[in-house]
């Protein structure tokens, strides 16, 4: 009797090992970035459908990322910072936006079958306007020092990117300083032109002391953009 117990404890034991030995744990699911498609990269978008004298509607385009079973598409009004965002379970959608206004745009990748998510490139483009032949350039996109990064004193490199639809950046003024009103009233410590395509400078800073700069980008025809104010502090 006693044998017989033991061997039926040991069949149970046997049972169980094997079915959980059988299990095959789920596959990590890995999201692919979407690739952009539409509006293309530093165009000046003027396909869209008018909705009014200062609006319009964009369709943005992209291809799938891979296992996405949805999308975040971003919109930033780069005048204003407004951002915009849109879930969809397609590769396109449609957002109304100011017109005579440029904006940059990514989409987040998402599946729910993982809490991580993929985010592809970021591109900038324009809203044309009705009869607009020349457009302002891009606000420059400051690449460093970023925004609040604590850096060691001394001579450093003010880093930027700049684009404009029409290419024809003429060139950059760098304002410079110890003080955010002075930057934003254009009475910094430094004010200095640069060729177009040149995308940095150098600066002299001391220990211990918070700076801000930006960049005024210009073009052939006299437009102007802002890249807004960035500030960072030195050791």
């Amino acid at each position: 009797m006693r044998k017989l117990s033991l061997f039926i404890i040991l069949l149970f034991v046997a049972a169980a090992c094997g079915k959980g030995g059988s299990e095959t744990p789920a596959p990590s699911i890995i999201l692919g970035k979407a690739t952009l498609n539409s509006p293309a990269q530093d165009e000046a978008c003027t396909t869209g459908t008018s909705l009014s004298s200062t609006e319009s509607t964009v369709t943005f385009y992209w291809f799938a990322g891979n296992n996405a079973e949805s999308y975040e598409l971003v919109v930033k009004n780069l005048l204003n910072n407004v951002i915009t965002k849109k879930t969809v379970t397609t590769n396109f959608t449609d957002v109304p936006l100011a017109k005579d206004t440029p904006f940059s745009w990514y989409v987040i990748s998402k599946s729910s079958k993982t809490s991580s998510t993929a985010q592809s490139d970021t591109w900038k483009f324009y809203n044309a306007g009705s009869g607009r032949t020349n457009y302002a350039p891009f606000p420059a996109e400051i690449i460093a020092p970023t925004y609040n990064q604590s850096i060691n004193s001394g001579n450093i490199t003010l880093q930027w990117k700049g684009a404009d639809a029409d290419n024809d950046i003429t060139g950059y003024d760098v304002y410079f300083g110890t003080s955010e009103t002075d930057v934003n009233n254009k009475s910094s410590d430094l004010k200095k032109p640069f060729a177009a395509n040149v995308l940095s400078t150098s600066v002299q800073t001391s220990a211990a002391t918070t700076y801000y700069w930006k960049v005024i980008t210009k073009d052939s025809k006299d437009n102007t953009s802002d890249s807004g104010v960035f500030k960072f502090r030195t050791n």
